[in-house]
């Protein structure tokens, strides 16, 4: 912006931050031409060759259609990032600008006047003593330095033989002299912020520069994830100062409906990680976000190694996988994420549009691995398959946004405490970004899944928007009665398994008898092994039973699943309530539920 010449209070006050603005609409163009240019290439081209030709000289022409399409991929990725970098530009220098525009602005307004180097002359002042008189104008350095800004106290008529005993070592300063001293800080202050500014955007703009007759190849392409990063950490106070400080689902929401699509753009390009697990952005956001940022991820863990990236790359690209792949119900990527066991977050259907939208937690042991990637998810895919048997408008969601325990031994009550804020956070995004007036949500817990529901249940004004509440191979919830959980006892359902050892779990002062099977295996081994087991109290590890009579909520009926220990069925009958092929009871009646047709389920007699 000011190659060759300082940066001056000047030439601040007078610069056009939307000739910036100006020219990233341009790039905007740019982008958007080359992705539809990509598409075209793509769709029109390369599917049809591929689909109708066979021949040495079609795979030829595939491969140099392939090429053009990186070629159009490097431009529309680039364009964009120089697109947020000259928006960013603009956004953070008017700031700057306006501070400074706030300074000069005050200094006309108490008479003073600012010089071409940042001073600032102050007129005299009357002196507030009972002699009176005048006490001199002056001048307040600019650039930040600080000068002797005392002035002589001045008496006309007086001889120093009269005012000898008036004056003191330090004067009583002019008043005007300390407010000038700050205007021209003020004016420094946003000289100074203006010239790192232009420092730290001009870096970033040379650094996307690219060699003339550049061949985009693989290589190439993956430098673009070093771009997107330079451009993330160059433009990242203006792109967090625009999320607000308040960040209910609701303000989210608000905030990121005002912003116009190029705005938007910029947060998906750039900053996805921010957008993608944002509560209160809308689903079709969300995951477009949560789509840039997925390989990105991936790339990131490919470079660590060790067994617990390893496990989480397994993860993401089993979810990446699905991604790609063609569903009978449209996934969404609705957050993703390293920390801790790893975070995902998918939906099956679209949440926002759907009428009856379901939101289940998975338990024990469950961590973002190959195992989430086929299993877990394939719960939420039945689910929404199901669901839609009942009513089309239908989505289910699987969400990991918490850390499950990963093995009984281990299970407190801290993970469920932890993971309950997260997920009334996100049910309250979803009430905020669905289309219906009422919709109709489900909250799922399955396993440790249902300690973490109730939770979230028995928080302040409980989980929002919820109207159902579905507890499966429960241990507990931390409520002795149904309607702790906030929706009325008629609304909490419950799936017990008969030979189901989670829900047979007893509590913590019946597992200290635990026998050799506890010594060995922990309180679930020891149920599964016959030494431990509930003594028919209805207390189970994190409370009353929710399939007991005393906990009054709404049993309906499941398989029994095969037995633990004469079966050989170890924990089989807690992992097939979702699942229609072992348990189609159970599924269709978690189905309606989530469908709003509870009145249509089997129940089932309490224990």
């Amino acid at each position: 912006m000011t190659t060759g010449s300082l940066l001056t209070w000047q030439r601040l006050r007078d610069l056009k931050p939307s000739e910036f603005e100006d020219a990233g609409d341009g790039w905007h163009e740019v982008s958007a031409r080359a992705e539809a240019d990509r598409d075209a290439v793509d769709r029109a081209m390369t599917a049809k060759l591929r689909e109708t030709q066979e021949s040495e000289s079609a795979r030829a022409a595939i491969a140099r259609l392939r090429r053009l399409s990186r070629n159009y991929q490097y431009v529309h990725t680039e364009a964009a990032l120089i697109r947020t970098t000259l928006n960013g530009l603009s956004a953070e220098l008017t700031r700057a600008q306006g501070e400074l525009t706030e300074a000069l602005e005050d200094a006309a307004s108490l008479g003073f006047t600012v010089q071409p180097d940042g001073a600032v002359n102050y007129p005299p002042a009357e002196a507030d003593t009972y002699l009176g008189g005048g006490l001199g104008a002056g001048r307040a350095p600019g650039g930040g330095a600080r000068g002797n800004a005392t002035q002589a106290l001045q008496l006309p008529g007086l001889t120093d033989e009269y005012t000898a005993p008036l004056r003191t070592d330090a004067p009583a300063p002019n008043p005007n002299a300390a407010k000038a001293q700050a205007i021209a800080d003020r004016i420094a202050r946003a000289v100074r912020s203006a010239t790192e500014i232009d420092d730290r955007y001009t870096r970033a703009l040379n650094n996307l520069k690219a060699a003339k007759g550049l061949d985009v190849t693989e290589a190439t392409l993956s430098d673009t994830t070093r771009d997107t990063a330079t451009v993330r950490e160059t433009a990242e106070r203006y792109l967090e100062r625009g999320i607000p400080s308040e960040r209910s689902p609701q303000a989210i929401h608000a905030w990121w409906t005002s912003l116009t699509e190029e705005q938007r753009n910029d947060y998906m390009e750039v900053a996805p990680d921010l957008i993608g697990n944002l509560d209160g952005i809308p689903s079709l956001s969300r995951d477009e976000a949560n789509r840039h940022y997925l390989p990105l991820l991936i790339d990131q863990l490919e470079k660590q190694g060790g067994e617990d990236a390893r496990a989480k790359l397994e993860g993401l690209r089993g979810i990446e996988k699905r991604l790609n792949e063609p569903s009978r119900v449209p996934m969404f990527l609705l957050g993703i994420g390293t920390e801790g066991n790893g975070r995902a977050i998918v939906a099956f259907g679209n949440p926002d549009t759907s009428r009856n939208v379901s939101a289940y937690v998975p338990g024990l042991g469950t961590k973002l691995d190959g195992e989430f990637a086929e299993g877990t998810l394939q719960r939420g895919q039945d689910t929404a398959l199901y669901a839609r048997k009942y009513d089309k408008s239908s989505a289910a969601i699987v969400w990991l946004g918490y850390d499950a325990p990963q093995s009984a031994d281990v299970m407190g009550e801290g993970d469920a405490k932890r993971g309950a804020p997260a997920y009334n956070s996100f049910m309250d995004g979803l009430v905020a970004t669905n289309d219906h007036r009422d919709p109709h949500l489900t909250a799922i817990g399955h396993s440790y899944g249902s300690f973490t529901v109730g939770t979230a249940a028995q928080r302040d004004s409980g989980i929002p928007g919820a109207d159902d509440i579905i507890l499966l191979g429960s241990p507990g919830v931390g409520a002795d009665r149904a309607e702790a959980l906030g929706v009325g006892r008629s609304h909490v359902f419950v799936g017990a398994a008969e030979n189901d050892p989670v829900t047979r779990l007893p509590s913590g002062q019946q597992s200290v008898a635990g026998g050799a099977g506890y010594l060995l295996a922990g309180p679930l081994g020891a149920v599964v092994a016959g030494d431990l087991a509930d003594q028919h109290d209805d207390d189970l590890w994190f409370g009353k039973d929710p399939a007991s009579e005393a906990f009054g909520a709404r049993r309906f009926r499941v398989g029994d699943g095969p037995h633990p220990v004469t079966e050989l069925g170890l924990f089989e009958a807690h992992s097939q309530y979702f699942t229609p092929g072992k348990d189609l009871v159970s599924t269709n009646n978690i189905s309606k539920i989530v469908a709003g047709k509870s009145d249509e389920i089997v129940e089932e007699v309490r224990r």
